[in-house]
């Protein structure tokens, strides 16, 4: 097998404000896995938070490359990935999702099947998806409220985390009155302390808000344990349940943790926390970092899982260079295409050697935004194997149960 990546900018329509920083835009690391002449593809993004920086995935992307040269075939690889002898110790849980995305869509290609169908669910995930308002005036924010409804959203995340929380207040009414039916979640970014939890929460409440994301700073689940128990609102935990480990610590105890493929390491390790919190009364919030559309795809193929679906990080760019996946009507969807399911948008910018299943190398003249061409690749010294699509199939599902 041989790795090759390639690095785009993405760029945000609006920037995002949330209560700790602004973004206007990432890069993303696409990883094309080729072998016996198919292409998956996988996607990870840079992310200050994460403390992952472009050189820095990049140079992963390398090393991931030369450790799946030693694999035959990507079912071997995908199970190796599964009990961690693939990666090394350390790498970061972006990278290992990037990878493990590619392998999924290059064993859904080989076998003709769509991913969720290697996951259990015989009937593509259709789920309405969260979209997100950043901290902007209460006019704009009812504006895009409005116009979202009348999109089709139905689901509506709200950013808060002003000092002044009267102007938080102020947003979530007025997305309120513009769009009266619309479920609407609530996330200020670990911004508030315990005691202006205890007193805005019921506030908010009273205003119609279903949940709130992570109140509190991250680093203490306890605090956040004790505020979910008095909470009037359902408290979700974001950056505080990262881990396995970490959702062991909290389940049962708030009620509902919100997993991110790029954070806790992929679809398997997402699984692995569904199936820890069911019937905990913890309930599953599928999120995402803003990516593109291959970077949410795997999050979709398991989005009938979730309680809550917030998986509109495509939707905030001002070019996605992938499709497959909708959203702009309030749904994200699975289709039953092999593999992820997504294709690229050559007119968008994406290197005409990104293929969409036919093969095709992935790695021709991508620029990382800074005018550099990035390229890497492994070619494998292990030999092909290939088996049947029946063999692929089993061992794709033993690799990702």
């Amino acid at each position: 097998m041989r790795l090759t990546q390639h690095t785009v900018r993405l760029l945000l329509a609006e920037p995002l404000r949330i209560s700790r920083s602004v973004m206007t835009a990432r890069d993303a690391v696409v990883l094309s896995v080729e072998h016996e002449g198919l292409t998956g593809h996988g996607e990870a993004v840079s992310s200050v938070f994460q403390k992952l920086d472009t050189p820095t995935l990049q140079l992963l992307a390398v090393r991931a490359g030369e450790r799946l040269a030693r694999f035959s075939a990507p079912e071997t690889a995908l199970h190796a990935l599964r009990v961690g002898e693939l990666t090394v110790p350390g790498t970061p849980a972006a990278v290992t999702a990037a990878v493990e995305a590619a392998l999924l869509d290059l064993v859904g290609k080989r076998t003709a099947t769509a991913v969720h169908r290697f996951l259990g669910s015989r009937v593509a995930p259709r789920s309405a998806t969260a979209r997100t308002i950043s901290l902007i005036s209460p006019g704009r924010a009812a504006v895009q409220a409005r116009e979202l409804a009348e999109a089709g959203f139905s689901v509506i995340k709200i950013k808060a985390g002003e000092r002044d929380h009267d102007a938080d207040l102020d947003r979530v009414r007025a997305v309120r009155a513009a769009a009266p039916s619309a479920r609407l979640l609530l996330d200020p970014n670990g911004a508030w302390s315990a005691g202006q939890a205890r007193t805005l929460l019921p506030l908010f409440a009273e205003l119609g808000v279903e949940a709130v994301e992570q109140p509190l700073a991250p680093g203490d689940p306890e605090a956040l344990a004790r505020l979910a128990a008095r909470s009037p609102l359902p408290v979700i935990a974001d950056e505080d349940a990262v881990t396995h480990e970490d959702a062991r610590r909290l389940a049962g105890r708030v009620h509902g943790i919100n997993v991110k493929l790029a954070k806790c390491g992929g679809v398997h390790a997402a699984l692995r926390i569904a199936a820890l919190i069911k019937g905990s009364g913890t309930d599953l919030m599928l999120g995402c970092l803003t990516a593109s559309t291959l970077g949410i795809a795997p999050a979709v193929h398991i989005a009938d899982r979730a309680r809550w679906t917030d998986l509109d990080g495509h939707l905030l760019l001002a070019h996605d260079p992938w499709t497959g996946i909708g959203g702009d009507d309030g749904f994200v969807t699975a289709t039953g295409r092999p593999g992820l399911g997504v294709r690229p948008r050559t007119e968008a910018g994406v290197p005409a050697g990104v293929d969409n299943g036919s093969g095709a190398d992935a790695c021709a003249g991508a620029d990382d935004g800074s005018g550099a061409v990035t390229r890497s690749g492994a070619d494998s010294r292990a030999g092909a194997g290939s088996g049947t699509p029946a063999d692929a199939r089993a061992a794709v599902r033993s690799a990702a149960s």
